[in-house]
């Protein structure tokens, strides 16, 4: 018994001591917040908290380290994951460290001191209005087909129809969120765009 009571006391200062050094924590990222996320990750990481991984619905996985500058980069293309191999390599060779994928982004790390100047995964707007196209074709138009095809005609049976007001104004407040997610990227991306003309 003694031996036992020996090795729970053990067990749980393990369990302490793992709790000090990882920890979990819940953040929103919409699907055009992509560098809003990856500073978020570079600022936990000069905080002493490097990133591991990210799962669920926004539950992010860091580690205690020490304090560094790291920078963290995001890439959306499908195209590249049907040949992961080849694509990962092309990430490897610039000392792009490849972390994880996560609803079909991809998550790259490299130390800011290994970097050249503002170097970055896109490397200049047309690259980045390209990821954005991608993004729009995977995550953003299943999300314009949902909102044409359920959302605003729920929204009208209820307002005109069943007159029911308390679902309407709920399902018109989920439209808003919807239109306010479809006008963010859309500016995001027209700006892109705009400067590629230039």
């Amino acid at each position: 018994q003694a031996n036992r009571a020996s090795l729970q006391d053990r067990e749980g200062r393990n369990e302490m001591k793992n709790s000090n050094y990882c920890k979990k924590l819940f953040r929103y990222f919409s699907i055009f917040e992509y560098e809003k996320e990856e500073k978020y990750l570079r600022e936990m990481h000069k905080d002493g908290w490097k990133f591991i991984k990210v799962t669920g619905l926004g539950v992010y996985h860091f580690e205690k380290c020490t304090p560094e500058d790291i920078v963290y980069q995001l890439d959306y293309n499908k195209d590249g994951l049907a040949h992961k191999d080849e694509y990962l390599k092309m990430f490897e060779d610039c000392g792009w460290e490849y972390l994880q994928d996560y609803f079909g982004y991809s998550y790259f790390r490299k130390a800011a001191a290994e970097m050249n100047g503002d170097e970055e995964i896109f490397c200049d707007d047309a690259s980045r209005a390209a990821m954005m196209g991608r993004v729009f074709k995977g995550r953003l138009l299943p999300l314009v087909v949902l909102f044409t095809l359920c959302l605003l005609p729920q929204f009208i049976v209820n307002l005109v129809h069943l007159q029911n007001y308390g679902i309407a104004i709920f399902i018109g407040f989920v439209m808003g969120l919807y239109l306010g997610c479809f006008a963010a990227f859309g500016i995001k991306y027209a700006k892109y765009k705009n400067k590629t003309k230039k």
